[in-house]
C-alpha cells in the first residue's frame, strides 16, 4: 500500500514540478519522500532556492506561510492545512505592538515559529540554529524584544550577555515537558551517553546538556561525535532520522511524551491528495508579505555570511 502510494505521489510530483520539503518531526513515512529533510532553517533555504512551481510543505503553518512569503511566484500547498502551532499562537499582533511601545528603543526578533503578521510586525526573523547570530547581529541596539519563545530567548540571552532581553511568555508546549527529571532518569539507564537538547527547552533541562542544538546541528553533531550513545532532547520524530542516518550508533528519546500532535498529522495519504488537487494552499496577504519578507531575508542573509 505504502509502496502504491508512493508512486502515485513521485508520478504527480513530477506532472506538477513539485518539490517536497519535510521538517524532521514528521512520522518516518513522510520523511522518506522528503527531496530536503530538514529543520526550519535549512527547509527556508530550500524553499528560497528551489526552482520547483509547486512547494509541497510537510510541516506546519508558519513553515509553510515563510516558503510562500520568500517564494510570492510558487504555489504552496500543506498536506494538512489544520497543521498549526501553539507557541506561535501565544502572540498575537496587538500585544507585540504593545511591547514595541513600552520598549521603544529596542529591536524585534521573532522566531520563524510564528505568524506572518508578527514577522511583519518584526526587525529580524531566526531560528533555533541561528537565534545567537541573529542577536549578536543587531549592533545597533542594546535592547532586544524576543518573541514568541522565552526559552530559545533565555538561551539567546545566555551567550548574548552584552544585551537586554524583554522576553515574552511564549513556549513550546511539547519541549516544555522534556524535565531535567527525564534527563537525569535516561542518563542513569545509560551513563556514557551524551545529551543533547534543544534550545526551546526550559533552562533546568538545557543546563543538563552536552550540546544544545537545533535539529539540523543534532544531526551533524551526531554524525561528527565520536560518541556512541546519545540522549535526544526534542521531539520524539527527531530519533528516526538520526537512528537512519547513524545506524552504528544508539539514540534515546529524553522522554517519549515529548509529541508535537500537528506535526503528526500529515501522512503519504494527504500528501497524495494535496498533490491531486493543489487546494490546500497557504497564501499570505500581500501587504503583510511584504513587509515580513524584510524580516525573514535579513536573517537569510547573516546566514549568508558565514
Amino acid at each position: 500500500m505504502a509502496e502504491l502510494l508512493v508512486n502515485k505521489i513521485k508520478r504527480l510530483k513530477k506532472e506538477h514540478n513539485a518539490v517536497i520539503l519535510v521538517h524532521n518531526y514528521q512520522i518516518g513515512e513522510v520523511q522518506d519522500i522528503a527531496d530536503y529533510l530538514g529543520d526550519s532553517l535549512g527547509l527556508s533555504i530550500q524553499a528560497s532556492k528551489t526552482k520547483a512551481d509547486v512547494i509541497v510543505f510537510c510541516g506546519v503553518r508558519f513553515m509553510a506561510e515563510t516558503a510562500a512569503i520568500i517564494s510570492p511566484n510558487k504555489k504552496v500547498i500543506m498536506p494538512e492545512i489544520k497543521a498549526g502551532c501553539p507557541m506561535a499562537d501565544m502572540i498575537t499582533v496587538e500585544k507585540l505592538r504593545n511591547l514595541k511601545l513600552q520598549n521603544p528603543k529596542a529591536k524585534v526578533v521573532c522566531y520563524v515559529n510564528s505568524s506572518a503578521e508578527i514577522k511583519a510586525e518584526s526587525d529580524v526573523c531566526c531560528t533555533s540554529a541561528n537565534a545567537v547570530k541573529v542577536c549578536q547581529s543587531l549592533r545597533d541596539t542594546r535592547e532586544i524584544i524576543f518573541v514568541p519563545d522565552k526559552y530559545l530567548g533565555h538561551y539567546a540571552s545566555t551567550k548574548v550577555p552584552d544585551k537586554k532581553f524583554i522576553l515574552w511568555e511564549g513556549f513550546c508546549p511539547t519541549h516544555a515537558m522534556i524535565l531535567p527529571e527525564h534527563i537525569k532518569e535516561v542518563k542513569k539507564l545509560h551513563p556514557k551517553a551524551k545529551v543533547m537538547v534543544h534550545p526551546e527547552c526550559t533552562p533546568e533541562t538545557i543546563a543538563l546538556a552536552d550540546e544544545v542544538l537545533s535539529t539540523g546541528g543534532m544531526l551533524k553533531y551526531a554524525k561528527e561525535s565520536d560518541a556512541k550513545e546519545i540522549i535526544v532532547g526534542t521531539e520524539i520524530g527527531m530519533i528516526y532520522p538520526l537512528q537512519k542516518e547513524n545506524p552504528d550508533k544508539q539514540f534515546y528519546a529524553a522522554s517519549d511524551r515529548a509529541i508535537c500532535p500537528n506535526m503528526k498529522l500529515t501522512n503519504l495519504e494527504k500528501v497524495l491528495w494535496s498533490l491531486q488537487d493543489l487546494k490546500t494552499e497557504v497564501k499570505v496577504p500581500q501587504d503583510i508579505a511584504k513587509k515580513a519578507k524584510i524580516a525573514i531575508e535579513k536573517m537569510l542573509e547573516i546566514g549568508r555570511q558565514d
